[in-house]
């Protein structure tokens, strides 16, 4: 099954080139079936790249999916034409009375700033607040992660000394959990971070699981028991080149940025690196929208509401 977008969406045409089945909204009034809702929470400067990424991932489920875009109303966009976001994009207030199935929160370029430093930060955690009421499960990416641990249990993240940045080795360390279901005992997967969250804090302050973690990386994945919570601090999402075009960015900047460690052949900048993360990323995804949202979701979304304390959430 589809994802089903708005037909002037710039992915729909990109999605469409590369053989992935997406819907736009005028057939999908046709089909007599409950969709999946799922709202991404885009915090990414790139925020077209990052659009086509994540509907790449989800449109490969076997289940429709209608997606609403949300963005901060109390951030200034410098990246993306106001046209596209109100084209496209919703606010808090347009959505905070609509039930959603899945939320994602992608990351965000902010990560050496304190929490309560970024301009949006009162709005994000407006969205965190009422997520718990109005969103089955919420998948959080990278900074997105980091942040939605400090809101819920204080959890700190900490600065490295150099920025994380590159394809690297992670196991799975909990088989049995389902967002690993055909995944291998170790899996490559992108990470591109200034900043890391310490293994004892979470076990000190949550009752999170860790799902896979890295000797260079650290945490890769956890999540809680019933995968209502889960917190991804790679990028499974990214494109072939997304590393690439951040490095030479970087090096235009005159940041002097490390090459992406195992990403171009021979460490070669000038060299097309290869994909070998897509099969980790699609079975992720795809077992995320499956088993901590469809297969547990309500069919009447509006029972979040009244189902909150069973859920674990007061």
């Amino acid at each position: 099954m589809p994802i089903t977008l708005d037909k002037k969406l710039p992915a729909v045409d990109i999605l469409r080139s590369e053989n992935i089945f997406v819907m736009d909204d005028v057939r999908a009034t046709h089909q007599d079936i409950r969709p999946m809702n799922v709202l991404i929470l885009n915090l990414m400067p790139t925020k077209v790249a990052t659009e086509t990424q994540l509907l790449r991932l989800l449109a490969n489920t076997p289940l429709q999916i209608n997606v609403d875009f949300l963005y901060m109303a109390s951030h200034e966009s410098k990246n993306t034409a106001a046209e596209h976001l109100e084209s496209f994009y919703k606010t808090f207030e347009d959505i905070k009375d609509n039930y959603y199935d899945g939320l994602i929160v992608t990351g965000a370029p902010v990560e050496k700033m304190n929490f309560e430093e970024v301009d949006y930060w009162e709005e994000l955690t407006q969205v965190f607040e009422w997520s718990k009421r109005h969103v089955f499960s919420t998948l959080h990416l990278c900074w997105g992660a980091q942040a939605g641990l400090y809101h819920r249990y204080g959890i700190q993240k900490v600065e490295l000394c150099d920025k994380l940045s590159g394809i690297y080795d992670q196991a799975v360390v909990r088989p049995e959990s389902l967002l690993m279901r055909g995944f291998d005992d170790r899996f490559l997967a992108p990470h591109s971070r200034y900043t890391d969250i310490p293994l004892k804090e979470v076990f000190e302050k949550s009752n999170l699981q860790v799902i896979a973690q890295g000797n260079e990386v650290g945490l890769s994945i956890i999540a809680s028991p019933d995968m209502r919570e889960v917190y991804s601090f790679g990028h499974l999402e990214y494109d072939r080149d997304t590393l690439a075009k951040e490095y030479h960015r970087d090096v235009k900047a005159g940041l002097d940025p490390d090459v992406p460690k195992n990403y171009f052949d021979g460490d070669d900048a000038n060299t097309e690196p290869r994909i070998r993360w897509n099969l980790a990323a699609t079975t992720f995804f795809s077992n995320w929208i499956n088993y901590a949202v469809y297969q547990e979701t309500p069919y009447r979304l509006e029972e979040l509401e009244k189902d909150i304390s069973f859920y674990g959430y007061l």
